[in-house]
């Protein structure tokens, strides 16, 4: 069974979702930041829903070095009206236009879904934006199963 099943044209559809953007702090505490947002979630009075989402984006700064955004996504029952900082919440969000691979192994291994996508994107001249969002699915016993969606670039 192939590993890296990949489609050109998906789109990533998530509503009310919570999201957080990373400090390089809170990379070491990945875990904490996960269940804060879980419980910050349920002291508002609605639940999680689905998977966490990871977003990972790149833009050059004034000074022309690579700045990486990392943010957290994780849907929620209902729209939380009002959130405090460091979280926002969006009702809608969709992603379209982008190049998608299921992934199914070790996490360690994950790299080579993005790299699936960079890959074909490089050898059939079709640009992307370079922004990621990866959706856990699923993790049984050592493996992981992971949606890994690429934007496109809007003329594509």
């Amino acid at each position: 069974m192939s590993k890296l099943n990949l489609d050109y044209d998906k789109t990533l559809k998530l509503t009310n979702a919570l999201i957080i953007e990373l400090g390089e702090e809170d990379f070491e505490n990945i875990n904490l930041v996960v269940e804060k947002m879980e419980n910050y979630i349920k002291a508002k009075g609605y639940m999680p829903v689905g998977p966490l989402i990871q977003y990972s984006g790149t833009k050059i700064n004034e000074a022309g070095e690579l700045d990486i955004t990392v943010k957290l996504i994780r849907q929620s029952s209902q729209f939380i009206n009002h959130t405090e900082e460091p979280y926002k919440c969006e009702s809608l969000m969709r992603i379209k236009n982008c190049m998608y691979v299921r992934y199914t192994g070790p996490e360690t291994s994950l790299k080579f879904a993005y790299d699936k996508i960079n890959l074909t994107a490089f050898e059939e001249d079709i640009k992307l934006k370079g922004d990621s969002y990866t959706v856990f699915v699923n993790q049984i016993d050592d493996d992981i199963i992971a949606d890994v969606f690429m934007e496109r670039s809007e003329n594509e």
